[in-house]
């Protein structure tokens, strides 16, 4: 039997930590949950104001890295850390930083993918700021590479659960994508 309910979701979000370099070109990062891939080739974000947000406005370029299993307790204090308060708070958490070479935003070194985006929207909604950014390029370490391509098996991410405010690990391959459904036809 199913329950009836007035309203709520059922919504998972990738996790991701979003870098950024301050005023003074210091590295500054935040994890978002409200974000993802918005078409073939853009990432969109739903930011409340906040200083990476600013810069994102200023610098016109952010890079967003998916929050592994291995450096999740480091990634969790990033988003529960403000940079106002703790300016080193990327060196606390362990982690160092490279510029990227395509936008004007720190890669986040540890971490094994990273997308590196150009601003294309900025659209104020919902007491925040939806920011679309361009998918310019991409650093992603050998070690989560399988024939040339992205594994999700070896980069490990976590998803956020809103509904039970967890993180929960992104599980093995089940079936192939458009394929098992043929045995209908």
């Amino acid at each position: 039997m199913k329950q009836s309910f007035e309203s709520g979701m059922i919504v998972y979000h990738p996790v991701l930590l979003v870098a950024t370099y301050n005023h003074d070109d210091t590295p500054n990062a935040m994890l978002v949950a409200w974000g993802g891939q918005a078409g073939e080739n853009q990432i969109a974000l739903n930011l409340l104001p906040h200083r990476t947000t600013e810069n994102i406005v200023a610098n016109g370029g952010f890079t967003v890295s998916c929050a592994t299993q291995e450096f999740l307790a480091s990634c969790d204090y990033v988003g529960i850390v403000s940079g106002d308060k703790v300016p080193d708070k990327l060196a606390r958490a362990g982690f160092t930083v490279t510029p990227s070479k395509r936008v004007n935003a720190p890669i986040i070194d540890q971490l094994p993918v990273a997308f590196e985006c150009k601003v294309v929207e900025l659209k104020e909604e919902f007491d925040g700021t939806r920011v679309v950014g361009e998918v310019v390029g991409m650093e992603v370490d050998d070690s989560v590479l399988t024939d040339g391509k992205i594994d999700l098996s070896k980069v490990h991410p976590v998803v956020y659960d809103n509904v039970m405010n967890c993180y929960r690990s992104v599980g093995p391959n089940i079936a192939d994508a458009y394929s098992i459904g043929k045995k209908f036809q």
